[in-house]
């Protein structure tokens, strides 16, 4: 019998591929989630740039159906490119931003017992089977619906972003649903979601981020595949993200890119990346500011984190 880990390659990831500007991709806020039929949403073009490493890294963990573990600075394009891969395939993408207080368990589902309680204290039920009145109380989380969808021959895009801002305990208690792609609804005798195990084809693709925070367990790190996202190592390279971002003003560009790359020579905590990047000159450009004003840094706090920073920057700035 075909298990989870048969590699699959009947999906890749084209960095490359020509893609339209909008695409109809399946709605993900439908409650409860439809088996057939779904209904879709327009869905813009996510202006991503991915390295040849990057479609490499991306096509293993689909293949292998393993999560891809990425890592790298703040800002370096590690949650956009969940989005990015959903956009190419065609596929819609379920979100968990993880945080101090995230449970695992909320990932799969939610059973809302005092709602029940208070149904049957006033005695509202639904008429029919009794077993829909209970299944009623629950509610899928990002994970689950990814798994239910597949149940239903529909494909999904899941992304774990930030994971570790939770317990330690958080990524442990993971382990077996993202191993075997199902899960049983305690609460509800006989409720089981599941990937079919002979469909790898309809595994989800599950992206996930961290910033490294703290370590993560080693039994959940066995079961990813890894990537390490470099801040993009080339003027040239840096400057097409800038202009498939809207950045049309070659000259600004330009100047943005030379002023960014000085300051992140300097002995700064936090070092300015993509995102922050793409704030500043969206900006520069959105107010009309000269390319020549740039090396000045004109609207600094785009770019610069900490007050330390600032005053490093300045004395940059202004050489005594």
């Amino acid at each position: 019998m075909l298990t989870r880990h048969t590699v699959d390659t009947s999906v890749r990831f084209d960095r490359l591929a020509e893609l339209p500007e909008r695409r109809a991709v399946e709605a993900v806020d439908v409650e409860p989630l439809p088996a057939g039929d779904p209904p879709t949403v327009l869905v813009p073009r996510e202006p991503y740039l991915a390295g040849a490493d990057v479609e490499e890294a991306v096509n293993l963990a689909i293949a292998l159906g393993r999560p891809l573990l990425l890592q790298g600075d703040p800002g370096v394009g590690k949650t956009r490119l969940a989005y990015a891969v959903a956009y190419a395939l065609g596929l819609p993408l379920e979100q968990a931003y993880v945080k101090s207080t995230s449970r695992a368990q909320d990932l799969l589902y939610s059973y809302d017992a005092v709602r029940r309680l208070y149904d049957a204290q006033t005695g509202r039920r639904l008429r029919g089977n009794p077993a829909d009145d209970v299944n009623r109380y629950v509610r899928l989380g990002p994970l689950g619906r990814a798994i239910a969808r597949a149940g239903y021959g529909r494909r999904s895009v899941l992304l774990l972003d930030e994971i570790d801002k939770a317990d330690i305990d958080f990524p442990n208690d993971l382990l077996r649903e993202l191993d075997q792609l199902r899960f049983d609804v305690a609460e509800v005798p006989g409720l089981r979601y599941a990937v079919p195990p002979d469909r790898p084809d309809l595994r989800p693709i599950v992206f996930v981020t961290n910033n490294e925070e703290k370590a993560l367990p080693a039994a959940f790190l066995r079961r990813c595949v890894f990537h390490y996202l470099e801040f993009p190592s080339s003027v040239e390279e840096l400057d097409r993200i800038l202009a498939a971002h809207g950045i049309a003003q070659g000259a600004l560009r330009t100047e943005a890119l030379r002023t960014l790359l000085r300051l992140r020579e300097l002995d700064l905590t936090k070092k300015p990346g993509l995102s922050e990047l793409l704030d500043w000159v969206g900006y520069l450009q959105a107010v009309g500011a000269p390319a020549e004003s740039v090396g000045r840094l004109p609207y600094p706090g785009a770019l610069v984190k900490h007050h330390g920073d600032r005053a490093r920057v300045a004395d940059w700035l202004n050489p005594r």
